[in-house]
């Protein structure tokens, strides 16, 4: 287990992808870190813009690498942008590390150089959306360390154990061949996405099963796909997709997790060791 954080800390916020638009979700999520007793420091360009980026590449590379020195860093959103830092080989530390959607590429980087603290959850722009037993899930997991299990619905069964990888679908197949990728032998993998076609999310899932990435793993999880919560699993067809691509892998398989662009997206520490149970849809993480 990393540090844990205390009333008083420093944390900072860097924004390595697109920038702020909505101000006002912003000062949110930062009221609500504030309550928590954290002290906030924002990077010098969390304000501006740059295109559709928050700074240039050499800046936001720097204010990542400098924002290490706190205890968290937590990403104020997504976008895209985050992977462009990794062409020059981020310097990274052990410490917390909370995001995702586009910024799980340096949440894997991180991870894949051997550096634990990388945290698959809500950012300051997303915070305000989170239900209660969300925000008390991350509030756990940075003071307390530790988290609940969660459920899903189980596909194949079985029971894995192994360290856990969580990522963006998408990002993480853009990373396949590249040296941020980290090694999947023994890992339970989670993923998650938002509003891709099915053909899409298709061409993905063989893309996968080609590169023969997941010939040793030992789970995979799903969790949220479509904004809309209704649209997950609607009539099944992603569940039978999931079920036709991947079922030779002989692996337990849970979906409908509660991870990813919908509210009520699950913080979850990658790299440590978990269990995820294809009988119950039930996925532990030990800290």
């Amino acid at each position: 287990m990393l540090n844990r954080l205390e009333k008083g800390d420093e944390i900072k916020i860097v924004a390595p992808a697109s920038y702020v638009e909505d101000r006002e979700e912003f000062k949110v999520g930062i009221e609500i870190l504030e309550k928590w007793g954290l002290k906030i420091k924002k990077s010098s360009h969390i304000n501006s813009k740059y295109g559709y980026f928050s700074a240039t590449d050499s800046q936001r590379l720097i204010e990542l690498e400098n924002g290490q020195n706190s205890k968290l860093i937590i990403f104020a959103k997504g976008g895209w942008g985050s992977a462009r830092l990794l062409e020059n080989n981020p310097i990274w530390k052990t410490s917390w590390m909370l995001g995702f959607s586009d910024t799980c590429s340096l949440l894997l980087s991180k991870y894949s150089r051997g550096h634990l603290g990388s945290i698959h959850g809500p950012m300051i722009t997303t915070l305000p959306q989170e239900p209660l037993w969300s925000l008390q899930r991350l509030k756990n997991l940075l003071f307390e360390g530790y988290v609940e299990d969660i459920i899903g619905e189980p596909l194949i069964g079985g029971v894995a154990k192994g360290d856990i990888i969580v990522s963006n679908l998408t990002i993480f197949s853009y990373l396949i061949g590249t040296n941020h990728l980290p090694n999947l032998k023994d890992k339970i993998i989670i993923f998650e996405d938002i509003n891709e076609d099915i053909y899409k999310l298709d061409r993905i899932f063989t893309y996968l099963r080609m590169s023969n990435k997941f010939d040793s793993i030992r789970g995979l999880g799903f969790g949220n796909f479509f904004k809309s919560e209704s649209k997950n699993f609607e009539g099944n067809l992603l569940k039978n997709l999931i079920h036709e691509r991947f079922k030779k892998y002989n692996v337990p398989i849970v979906i409908d997790l509660p991870v990813g662009h919908l509210n009520g997206n699950a913080c979850i520490p990658i790299g440590f060791n978990a269990t995820l149970n294809g009988n119950t849809g039930t996925l532990s993480v030990d800290l």
